[in-house]
């Protein structure tokens, strides 16, 4: 069952959300971890919290179980997907070798006035931050920066697949890590400086090291919250 109190922070105080609406307050609950990995949602109490059918409801959470967000149990409705495992972390990281590198390259040959402002912008967002960065912050920092390096690649599909798998990953710091300090920033700023100079050498190289040091990060954290 899904406890009232998770869709109270985004509820119908607004008054009745349109089914676009529902889809993004149902995300928006699972990404922050408000709704945590493996929880139940009743489709009835969640259409009558928000104020809307069940129709909207059940509209949403096909269109989450696409993103791999919610699963589809048989007879007992939807759950929220399970936190990642070792192994699927892993895989996760092996995936994003074969993608990210290539990636950089390309934004590196393809970056424009536009996309430099862009990661210039985003970089920003992380200035003044104490030595202690909070998981949630950084680990969307860490989301729109690598989506802004598929966006300048130009190419759609993988930048699709990238959204679908990083969403998982960021559930997954949510739940075991307290605080990050500041080594994924430097290397975005090394992987946003290859690109800048229109290295694409440089900019592959960076990723696969920024991709290497984020893996043993996030490792680290999965031992220290067993």
């Amino acid at each position: 069952m899904l406890e009232g109190q998770y869709l109270d922070s985004l509820g119908a105080a607004s008054g009745s959300p349109r089914p676009t609406e529902v889809h993004q307050h149902l995300r928006a609950l699972i990404m922050s971890g408000a709704i945590p990995p493996g929880r139940r949602i009743n489709i009835d109490d969640a259409a009558r919290q928000l104020s809307v059918s069940p129709t909207p409801v059940r509209e949403a959470l096909a269109g989450l179980e696409s993103e791999g967000l919610v699963v589809k149990v048989p007879l007992r409705g939807y759950r929220t997907t399970e936190l990642l495992t070792r192994d699927e972390l892993i895989e996760l990281y092996e995936l994003r070798m074969l993608l990210e590198p290539a990636a950089a390259a390309s934004a590196a040959r393809r970056r424009d006035d536009a996309a430099l402002a862009a990661f210039d912008a985003e970089l920003g967002t992380m200035s003044g931050h104490p030595a202690a960065l909070p998981a949630g912050a950084l680990s969307a920092h860490d989301e729109r920066l690598h989506g802004l390096v598929f966006e300048t690649a130009g190419n759609g599909l993988i930048s699709r697949t990238y959204a679908r798998t990083h969403c998982h990953l960021h559930i997954f710091r949510l739940s075991y890590a307290g605080s990050y300090g500041h080594g994924t920033l430097d290397e975005h700023v090394g992987i946003v400086r290859a690109i800048r100079d229109g290295d694409p050498d440089r900019a592959a190289e960076a990723m696969r090291g920024h991709l290497d040091s984020s893996l043993g990060r996030v490792l680290g954290t999965e031992a220290a919250g067993r």
